[in-house]
């Protein structure tokens, strides 16, 4: 074997965006026993930097040692027993994974379908609830990164107060990158991903639990089918300076890097954070309309740090995708599900979300297009983008 020198790309699908030198630097520290008091202190700046951007006061706030998949499986395996009623919304990839998970956890699982592209209807979901008086969680995706469609999370658990559930919420795309207000809204249990909004390397889930939701963990009559994911168990391990009880090796470098990531979020300021999603969003999609490209998803529900955009027709998305990595170094994201050869997924996430990428993008794609027999202009694209930047 020899030493892996990776190509430098430039990150712009779905996840993982790309990583701030800032961040690489903080990793390449020197590692600390995991049980160092040091590195325990940085433990609690971690944790009260994440109850920040949740905008918690939730005391188990922390980073699952693992992708947001397991911070998924965090959740579910915590507050499903066998037999509960889950009624979860499905409007994407991710919600059936959600649905997977009540029923790996032994719970029934309550569909509310959504069309692809669509957001949740709020009366839909209030008739679920309404027509399953049992059910204890109601679950849902607050920014769905299969179709780029942002749900109102706000109203959805307004909904399951008003019939006593439980809410688990999917932030792993929303977090950093759009309002994620967790106690203001109601959130008993929520999970997002570092690699997304934080550009922070991919292996990290931050979790926020309310005391609500810990009260029904405490209360469980069987054991969580995770030992590695009980919460009984990891809250020892995260619970207070001084006082830790052994349960694994955390990732040591790893947290390095989200502390660092948490830093600059917070140099930057959380609205500013927003604000700039949200404005360079405007402008690629300024851009890609002036390609004649199409969004699958409508402006009032369109995530501004996930764009699903509609592939034109006869055009092999495959091939675009694959002409943008060899002679641009960009990576996009391809469509999954019933999505898939019908959109290409561009993220705009963290430090990706840049004029530079913004630029980058337009001209690679209009050459990749041009190529595939679909013409469109690259200096009219880059000057509409620029005119949203500058307005």
């Amino acid at each position: 074997m020899q030493s892996f020198l990776p190509s430098k790309r430039t990150l712009m699908g779905p996840g993982p965006s790309d990583v701030s030198p800032r961040i690489l630097k903080a990793m390449a520290s020197p590692t600390l026993g995991h049980l160092d008091p040091e590195f325990q202190r940085m433990m609690e700046e971690i944790k009260g930097g994440l109850k920040g951007l949740f905008q918690t006061e939730n005391r188990l706030t922390f980073p699952v040692s693992a992708p947001g998949s397991a911070g998924m499986e965090t959740c579910f395996l915590n507050l499903v027993e066998e037999g509960d009623t889950v009624v979860v919304v499905r409007n994407g990839v991710f919600g059936d994974r959600m649905r997977e998970n009540v029923v790996r956890a032994g719970g029934n699982a309550v569909l509310v379908d959504v069309p692809w592209g669509k957001a949740p209807d709020l009366k839909a979901i209030e008739t679920a609830l309404e027509a399953h008086p049992e059910a204890k969680i109601l679950a849902f995706v607050h920014a769905e990164t299969s179709t780029g469609v942002l749900a109102d999370a706000a109203g959805i658990c307004a909904l399951a107060q008003a019939q006593d559930c439980l809410t688990i919420m999917d932030a792993v795309t929303s977090l950093g990158g759009v309002p994620v207000l967790v106690d203001e809204w109601g959130v008993d249990a929520v999970y997002s991903g570092s690699q997304k909004c934080l550009s922070c390397t991919p292996g990290l889930s931050p979790v926020s639990f309310s005391e609500k939701a810990l009260d029904k963990v405490r209360a469980r009559k069987t054991p969580v089918r995770s030992w590695f994911l009980d919460l009984s168990l990891v809250m020892n391990y995260w619970g207070g300076e001084g006082g830790r009880s052994y349960h694994h090796t955390a990732p040591v470098n790893a947290l390095y890097g989200l502390h660092e990531a948490l830093v600059m979020l917070f140099e930057e300021g959380l609205e500013e954070t927003w604000a700039r999603h949200g404005k360079m969003h405007k402008a690629l999609a300024a851009g890609l309309e002036a390609l004649g490209l199409n969004f699958l998803v409508d402006a009032d529900v369109r995530l501004p740090m996930l764009n699903a955009v509609q592939v034109p027709e006869g055009i092999d998305e495959a091939s675009v995708r694959a002409h943008l990595l060899a002679a641009h170094g960009l990576e996009i994201g391809a469509g999954l599900g019933p999505m898939a050869g019908k959109v290409w997924r561009i993220g705009l996430m963290g430090s990706s979300a840049t004029e530079n990428n913004i630029n980058l993008c337009l001209t690679a794609l209009a050459d990749a297009l041009n190529r595939h027999q679909y013409p469109c202009n690259s200096a009219e694209a880059l000057a509409a983008a620029k005119a949203v930047l500058v307005g």
